[in-house]
């Protein structure tokens, strides 16, 4: 295991600007903390030794190293670029394993960009490109099409639906790529090109934190529903699609997938695959956020020094939360971020841990679902977790919350959960920086 040192100002709050705390090491590895309860009222963590998180996480690796999806040893990933497309921030993460350095920050999500472009382009709009996340988009386009016309191509329609005859049930007109090409020069149309991953704007990104823009390794991770047949609820099918995988091996890296192997039912996926051809970078990964989301939590220090514990992540548009035996995916649950409250959270994660977490009650419920393989019962979970940029849902919970910050920040869980998997499924050790 590769252990990184850095100097980390935590702030004891949901969105980190609850009450001061500074990490110190003694001779000895221990991690404590110096600080004072924030107004959160959540408690701050308790000193955790880092042998212990080292000895834990060293014989994890050995244990996963052998069962890690088609080991890919001996190929060098030194250079990462790591890139989480999330409904409100892309989260990037630069990371140089020869150095240990990892440079990192946080833009607006190219989900909001696209859509605030779409809404101030003038008249009629002609659509091109590859299935994004669009569910603000396909706000902005139904408000267009009522004073103007909406052309898409059938590939980039598939950001307002999967099913092309829902999108055209809108009034929206799906053409092929040779009729767009003769639209876009007839000049009576504005043109809006979509795609999650722009390499213009993620280059200028990356030189500007002074980093070269060549890379061994690339990931990115997004939420994908799947392509569901019709008549099948797109939850329930990646519900389905996710349990097959993980009724095999409950590995949340079980999800990741090479550029050339992405099952073609992940649409949004591939397209990020398809669009990641024009970057500088010798392999390309890709994850859905929400299991990127679980292994990040899971690198936590407090994490990586419980057996059984759970991780939450309370993001911009979803929730997820996953018990944990080490990285071993007992059950998930997925909501709304905007639906859930913080009685229905904490009943949900009591639930979790128990093992009685119903999936059509979710579903029921507006949920995403849930899926429980077997049962860690709570009095045994060690700690809660909580990351993501609404965490704050659980600030006043009674629960045993403990505010998560892989690679020493709360806003890089997905981007560390892509960096491990990778790691984990090239045989090579995981990474742990305090």
């Amino acid at each position: 295991m590769k252990v990184y040192f850095s100097t980390v100002l935590r702030l004891n709050g949901p969105g980190g600007n609850g009450s001061l705390r500074a990490v110190a090491f003694d001779a000895a590895g221990m991690v404590s903390t110096v600080g004072c309860r924030g107004a959160s009222g959540v408690a701050a963590r308790q000193p955790v030794k880092l042998s212990t998180a080292r000895r834990k996480l060293e014989t994890r690796s050995q244990k996963l190293a052998g069962a890690a999806l088609g080991l890919e040893r001996g190929r060098g990933m030194s250079r990462c670029l790591m890139v989480d497309i999330g409904a409100g921030t892309m989260d990037v993460l630069c990371f140089d394993e020869e150095t240990g350095l990892h440079v990192k920050a946080v833009a607006r999500s190219p989900v909001l960009e696209i859509a605030e472009r779409a809404a101030a382009l003038p008249g009629s709009l002609l659509v091109t490109g590859r299935e994004m996340g669009g569910g603000r988009l396909a706000s902005v386009l139904r408000k267009r099409l009522g004073d103007s016309e909406v052309v898409m191509t059938e590939s980039a329609s598939m950001t307002v639906h999967h099913d092309v005859e829902r999108a055209r049930s809108m009034g929206i007109r799906v053409v092929g790529d040779e009729e767009a090409e003769e639209l876009k020069a007839g000049g009576r149309f504005s043109h809006l090109h979509l795609e999650d991953l722009s390499r213009d704007r993620l280059e200028r990104l990356v030189t500007g934190l002074g980093v070269p823009f060549d890379f061994d390794v690339m990931g990115v991770c997004a939420q994908d529903h799947g392509t569901p047949p019709r008549g099948v609820s797109h939850l329930d099918y990646r519900h389905r699609l996710f349990q097959e995988v993980l009724d095999s091996e409950a590995l949340p890296h079980a999800l990741l997938f090479a550029d050339h192997e992405v099952p073609s039912t992940f649409n949004r996926l591939c397209s990020i695959a398809e669009s990641a051809e024009d970057f500088p970078a010798s392999e390309v990964y890709v994850m859905d956020s929400g299991m990127a989301a679980i292994l990040g939590a899971a690198m936590d220090l407090e994490a990586q020094a419980s057996e059984r514990c759970i991780v939450l992540d309370v993001a911009t548009s979803h929730t997820v939360a996953a018990a944990l035996m080490g990285i071993e995916i007992a059950g998930f649950f997925e909501y709304h971020t905007n639906d859930i409250t913080l009685d229905r959270l904490e009943t949900l994660l009591v639930d979790l841990a128990e093992g009685r977490l119903s999936h059509q009650q979710i579903l029921s419920e507006g949920g995403h679902g849930a899926y429980v393989r077997k049962r860690l019962g709570y009095k045994a979970v060690e700690c809660i977790v909580a990351t993501g940029p609404r965490r704050g849902l659980v600030a006043p919970s009674g629960l045993p919350i403990v505010w998560g910050a892989p690679f020493g920040d709360n806003m890089m869980t997905g981007t560390v959960g892509l960096l491990q998997a990778i790691r984990l499924r090239k045989g090579l050790e995981p990474i742990l920086v305090v």
